[in-house]
């Protein structure tokens, strides 16, 4: 399965026709929040395909061309705090950074973070039941606690990722948030068991379905 993965910038060419031709045979799209609701609604129209999203910290809402108020993009699928089963894979969102200020939606405390993947304990375990496995991907905003991230508060990363890694193994964590600016700049880690991969732009990423039904 081809996924594309997309966070934090408008990249030109997918923002136009030419997503068709370089990207007409993905099967799914994971948008990893800093994204305006008019870039999500285009690609997710121009593909067809599922396109699955979290909030970033910048993620405010935007004024359409007619004047109204536009806070979240048509036709694609919020997970924050959920898990959802798009082709055949079962995916979880966690919206949002480290609470750095006291403006702005989507900024939580560790603490706070914590208690937003609690509650996405009660799916996680009926996923582990009836399909043998917790999680296939989870998508964030921010990164987990020392990989990709920061050393200022706002681009720091969430322990509460360590502990999901760990204890639900899923096979990618997808994050943006962390802006790459050279080649040098590592944008996929090993966890233990979870491959976490910087999305910023755009990257994509190849599932073996196959292997992930085996739990």
């Amino acid at each position: 399965m081809k996924i594309l993965t997309i966070s934090d910038k408008v990249v030109e060419g997918l923002y136009s026709p030419a997503i068709k031709q370089r990207f007409g045979d993905v099967d799914l799209v994971l948008a990893c929040g800093d994204l305006p609701p008019y870039y999500l609604e285009f690609i997710v129209t121009t593909l067809g395909v599922p396109l699955l999203y979290v909030f970033g910290n910048h993620d405010q809402g935007v004024f359409t061309s007619d004047g109204k108020f536009k806070y979240a993009p048509e036709g694609c699928i919020n997970v924050d705090e959920r898990v959802v089963k798009a082709q055949e894979l079962l995916i979880g969102g966690l919206e949002g950074s480290m609470r750095y200020s006291g403006q702005g939606e989507h900024q939580y405390t560790e603490w706070d973070m914590r208690w937003k993947a609690l509650r996405m304990t009660p799916a996680l375990w009926w996923n582990r039941l009836r399909h043998g496995r917790f999680l296939d991907i989870l998508i964030t905003h921010a990164p987990p606690y020392r990989i990709h991230d920061g050393t200022d508060l706002c681009h720091t990363g969430f322990k509460t990722f360590l502990r999901i890694m760990d204890i639900y193994r899923p096979c990618y964590l997808i994050h943006g948030h962390q802006h790459v600016y050279g080649p040098h700049t590592a944008i996929r880690t090993t966890h233990h068991h979870t491959q976490v991969v910087n999305t910023y732009g755009y990257q994509v990423i190849y599932f073996d379905v196959a292997t992930s039904n085996k739990g």
